[in-house]
């Protein structure tokens, strides 16, 4: 091989361990922004699975099981008790991907997916009661669209509730939760009644709608409050934040949220579910018996 010819070849072959060099980097780089960007997407609000903390009753959705009936909406999971006339419980998820700009629809309306035969009860069953169609998922926590917020006026989705207890005490918790949104959280809430007969603006009632609707004695919610991210259920840890209130459906109740805070392990021995399932059992143990004592504005 002639000087010259070598010459060529070593270029040559530098050049080609420079090329593998270049293409090399080339590869990691995209690597690094793609790892970087799943970080990023793992603080980014997203809409989760409205029960992925469990399903505190094992509701089915068989009509056979017409007190424990599961029923699967895109805004929200409940079990319905047919002969109550209201949702047991209701669970949604809350995070800034649910809210947007959709005004409040007002359009109260029977929830025709509920099995055939079952009485249905209409937006004017409340009427004159004294009471209010209290939300259990709230208008305000889906305003992404107008089938979103539409949904949460479907009449499986009220219990009668005491006007001030609603536009109040319950109001205050609602906003103060969206609150927690707006910090850059994303929430689990589960809410639900029990009991029967309480006391409205004109006074007390058991039922309504000649007896199609029971008026609860009870209303109980619990929030578990989360900072953006995914895998949910196994993020929850013994230093969560979680919120369990339970209040009267009484219209002389207190108007500040704060005063009725329990534990979830008090509500789940009056209502006999089994709240926070999916969260692992020693979390749950030392979260459920703590009761919130954070702010509440």
């Amino acid at each position: 091989m002639t000087k010259k010819t070598l010459s060529r070849f070593l270029t040559g072959l530098i050049l080609s361990v420079l090329a593998v060099s270049c293409s090399h980097d080339e590869l990691v780089a995209p690597s690094s922004v793609l790892k970087g960007a799943a970080q990023s997407a793992d603080a980014t609000a997203s809409r989760d699975s409205n029960l992925a903390l469990g399903n505190p009753s094992g509701a089915v959705a068989d009509p056979y099981y017409y007190w424990n009936y599961l029923v699967v909406k895109p805004q929200y999971t409940m079990s319905y008790h047919r002969d109550r006339g209201t949702p047991n419980w209701v669970s949604w998820h809350l995070s800034s991907a649910w809210l947007g700009s959709t005004p409040r629809q007002d359009n109260f309306a029977a929830d025709n997916t509920l099995p055939t035969g079952w009485y249905r009860v209409q937006a004017t069953s409340y009427s004159g009661s004294g009471f209010d169609r209290g939300h259990q998922c709230p208008s305000a926590d889906r305003t992404g669209s107008v089938a979103d917020n539409s949904a949460t006026f479907l009449m499986s989705n009220m219990v009668p509730q005491a006007p001030r207890n609603n536009q109040q005490t319950w109001a205050g918790l609602e906003n103060y939760c969206r609150t927690l949104v707006d910090a850059g959280n994303e929430l689990y809430l589960i809410c639900g009644s029990y009991g029967k007969g309480g006391t409205g603006s004109a006074g007390p009632l058991s039922t309504l709608d000649n007896g199609h609707v029971t008026v609860p004695n009870r209303l109980w919610k619990v929030i578990v409050v989360l900072p953006n991210g995914t895998d949910d259920a196994s993020r929850v840890t013994t230093s969560t934040r979680v919120i369990a209130i339970n209040t009267p459906n009484d219209n002389s109740l207190l108007t500040t949220w704060g005063s009725y805070r329990t534990t979830v392990d008090a509500i789940e021995q009056a209502t006999g579910y089994d709240l926070l399932s999916a969260v692992s059992a020693s979390v749950q143990s030392v979260v459920e018996a703590r009761t919130d004592n954070g702010p509440t504005q």
